[in-house]
């Protein structure tokens, strides 16, 4: 997981505060909160947008930018201050400290610099939560090895699962822009979806993509698909990312549901990721796939070493393939199983409540569960099978002997 800061930023010169904003834009552990060009207004900003850390440059008007660093320090005591300045000279450096000032950084601001400000910050007292740890945000996606495998169920589900903590806050995104439903699930019609964001991506900031989410009672928020079919709706690879930075600096779980194609859209998704979870059944259809995409997969750099297989619906026939056929096929650990329970999916589903909620003592939510806990622990990609060798198997080799 990586720790993500908001940061609002003033500066009433343009050109400095413009390189300071393409500086910070390109930090994927940085999101861009607000931005200023005025000391006078830059209290209320703050007030209302509640950054981590407040970037104010001295430069333009060194008296109403260091009364500005005393009132910043006084009535937001959770928001760390930053100042820059060009001058380097000693006395103005101690008087921004003594305002409240955290970190002095010299114009042109240096990447490096500015990101070791920031590990100094969050190894201190900045950017923590009540309980005294640094807010993370774990980016989890859910895609299948085929259609109809359960990965929307898996993901809202595991979501409400992970929402029960109070600690945590949770956003579900719906990247099947065609068919998914993952309203349907929490039983949610929406008055703004993904599209609502992708209209309004060049002036998206928070306020904006918080009005977008739908809130179910269980704590989960939703970022749904379009209503309508409209293959007029356009939101490129980078603009998808920015949508997760902005929600990573607010929620400390993601989960991405993606489509089943693949696309710029879903890989961007992918490689964003702290973890990917390919959920798959024990049939033979999915197996190849589990092994075609792999493949796929190996080609993007630092993406194999995320996936975690998961099997769904263990137990759903007796002709199913055997776990460790399984893993002679695909070359790779099983991360976790979760046990074939349909009746009670379907009642879930239909009634639009999640696991957790309507059935808690199910062995599926127990398995869910499990699964929860196993990300929890395993925040680490998942190590690289030493034999590669393996994912290279025939298919069908062990068809030649029983599947059970």
């Amino acid at each position: 997981m990586k720790t993500v800061v908001r940061l609002a930023l003033v500066d009433p010169v343009d050109s400095t505060r413009n390189a300071l904003k393409h500086l910070l834009v390109g930090i994927d552990t940085v999101w861009l909160e607000a931005e200023c060009s005025r000391y006078e207004f830059f209290t209320d900003v703050a007030m209302q947008t509640l950054p981590d850390i407040a970037l104010i440059s001295l430069d333009s008007d060194p008296a109403k930018a260091m009364a500005l660093v005393g009132r910043i320090s006084q009535d937001l005591p959770a928001c760390n201050v930053l100042v820059t300045s060009s001058s380097s000279e000693g006395s103005l450096i101690l008087q921004a400290l003594r305002n409240g000032a955290k970190e002095f950084l010299g114009l042109p601001l240096k990447l490096e610099d500015f990101m070791t400000a920031i590990n100094r910050i969050q190894q201190t007292h900045s950017a923590r939560t009540g309980d005294g740890q640094v807010r993370s945000s774990q980016v989890i996606t859910v895609c299948g090895a085929s259609g109809g495998v359960g990965c929307t169920s898996l993901g809202i589900n595991l979501a409400c699962i992970l929402a029960r903590n109070e600690k945590n806050s949770v956003a579900v995104i719906d990247l099947d822009f065609a068919l998914g439903d993952a309203d349907v699930w929490l039983d949610i019609i929406p008055d703004y979806t993904i599209q609502d964001v992708a209209e309004n991506i060049t002036r998206l900031d928070y306020q904006l993509l918080r009005r977008s989410l739908t809130k179910h009672e269980c704590g989960v928020f939703l970022l749904p698909r379009p209503v309508q079919l409209d293959d007029k709706l356009k939101i490129t690879p980078d603009q998808l990312r920015r949508v997760i930075a902005l929600l990573k600096a607010t929620f400390t779980h993601l989960i991405v549901d993606v489509a089943k194609c693949y696309g710029p859209l879903d890989m961007a998704a992918l490689e964003v990721s702290d973890t990917v979870l390919l959920i798959t059944q024990l049939d033979l259809p999915c197996l190849r796939n589990v092994v075609r995409l792999m493949q796929y997969f190996d080609q993007r750099e630092g993406l194999t070493e995320k996936i975690k297989v998961v099997v769904n619906r263990l137990g759903l026939e007796d002709t199913q393939i055997s776990t460790s056929k399984a893993l002679e096929t695909i070359g790779r650990e099983i991360f976790a199983q979760i046990p074939n329970d349909y009746a009670v999916m379907v009642e879930a589903r239909n009634n639009g409540v999640p696991l957790v909620m309507q059935s808690p003592r199910a062995r599926i939510t127990r398995g869910l569960e499990q699964l929860a806990a196993g990300l929890d622990q395993a925040n680490q990609p998942a190590k690289p099978e030493d034999d590669k060798k393996a994912g290279r198997r025939s298919l069908f080799s062990f068809l030649g002997s029983g599947s059970k």
